[in-house]
């Protein structure tokens, strides 16, 4: 009798490690394992975790490179959004969770697997993540969450491999370390309490520059360009090139406070020196070449899109609606960014753009006025102040 298939999220650590070796020995499935690869492993790391999937008897193991379509189908509508979830976070890894997703799934589909697997557990937004894009894109594919239906702990797993003849370095660590091309989130012990902060050593990217640097970071019709004069095709490598230099000076850390999709309180801290330098570069040039209610709209939407992004309604179809309105928006938005970099800060310098607003004949600001007269202003600024005349008048009127 032939075996169910079930393609398995597979991370190489210890949850879904486990999930490996139960779904094959209790429940008697072929696993086939898949990492989707958005930019948070090396080519060395994808080597061994490959190596440990085969080790615990999976079928066979698919390394699946998504980074390109992580920054056309994400990244890129995120930095024309600004989006900084409660105005901290560049959702990093939650961002990438929804592509890795999707990735799972329709390689499940392409080898006809029966069921699908991933290791989350109960208490997180990845399970909502996962569970909600695979029931959308494959409603047929049983789904199969064996570390959070079990309610497991560490000691359970690790004893349960070893009874099944695999061992392995299964120390947790002190911190937990996601990597990824947007951005890297830390949890310890100190992001349970809401009084603590992640001290130094806790952050993979230690701080190497001392002195001043200068940065230029260019953009052409909202996407990163070229980073100190040097041309980018790939955008990819445009964003290492920037998070290379950032994170020597120990820029992009914080802590994200905020609501989980299951209702509860989160926190998390990362460092994101490539997102937090792009987003604000960029941010800096659409306040040069964008208009008052471009910047009002834009803001508006900006903060929907990262909402919905964050809490896995990417595959909604007003997200498409949004995209289309933030991409139109960034048709003026060239130029260079120039930025000062010091350890744990910058200081955003200025613009070069052919779009600059602040560029005209009409007028400088504080200075000289050229396109209207003294009169003008009179004028208009009577009028503007009709409404709120009125409104004043009638309540003196009413409190006698």
């Amino acid at each position: 009798m032939e075996k169910k298939k079930v393609v398995l999220a597979f991370s190489g650590g210890l949850d879904t490690s486990f999930c490996v070796k139960y779904l094959s020995e209790e429940k008697g499935y072929d696993v086939y394992t898949a990492i989707a690869n958005t930019g948070g492993f090396s080519k060395s790391e994808l080597a061994a975790i490959e190596q440990r999937a085969l080790e615990l008897g999976a079928v066979k193991h698919a390394s699946l490179d998504i980074e390109q379509e992580y920054y056309e189908k994400s990244i890129r509508y995120m930095v024309f959004g600004d989006i900084l979830r409660n105005g901290t976070y560049p959702i990093s890894v939650s961002s990438e969770r929804i592509f890795q997703a999707i990735a799972i799934i329709e390689y499940a589909k392409s080898i006809g697997a029966d069921a699908v697997a991933h290791g989350s557990t109960g208490a997180g937004n990845d399970q909502v993540r996962f569970d909600l894009t695979f029931q959308i894109l494959a409603p047929e594919i049983e789904i199969i969450t064996p570390t959070r239906d079990m309610t497991l702990t560490r000691e359970y797993e690790i004893d349960y491999l070893r009874q099944h003849g695999f061992e392995a370095d299964f120390r947790k660590l002190e911190y937990s370390i996601n990597k990824g091309l947007w951005g890297t989130s830390i949890g310890g012990k100190e992001t349970l309490h809401s009084d603590q902060t992640l001290p130094e050593e806790a952050y993979p990217s230690q701080i190497v520059a001392t002195e001043e640097e200068r940065l230029t970071i260019s953009f052409r019709e909202g996407e990163i360009s070229a980073v100190n004069g040097r041309e980018y095709a790939d955008k990819v490598e445009a964003i290492r090139a920037v998070e290379a230099i950032g994170s020597r000076f120990g820029i992009g850390r914080d802590m994200h406070i905020g609501d989980t999709i299951i209702g509860i309180k989160g926190r998390v801290g990362f460092e994101a020196a490539g997102p937090m330098l792009i987003i604000a570069a960029h941010k800096m040039l659409e306040k040069h070449t964008l208009t008052k209610w471009q910047l009002y709209w834009k803001e508006q939407v900006g903060t929907w899109y990262g909402m919905f992004l964050h809490e896995a309604q990417y595959l909604e179809p007003v997200m498409r609606d949004i995209e289309a309105m933030l991409l139109s928006s960034q048709r003026n938005v060239t130029g260079d960014v120039e930025l000062i970099l010091r350890p744990h800060c910058y200081t955003l310098v200025g613009v070069q753009s052919p779009f600059d607003l602040m560029k005209t004949d009409f007028g400088e600001y504080g200075e000289v006025n050229k396109a209207w007269t003294a009169d003008d202003v009179k004028g208009f600024t009577k009028i503007l102040g009709n409404q709120i005349k009125i409104y004043h008048n009638v309540q003196k009127r009413n409190e006698k």
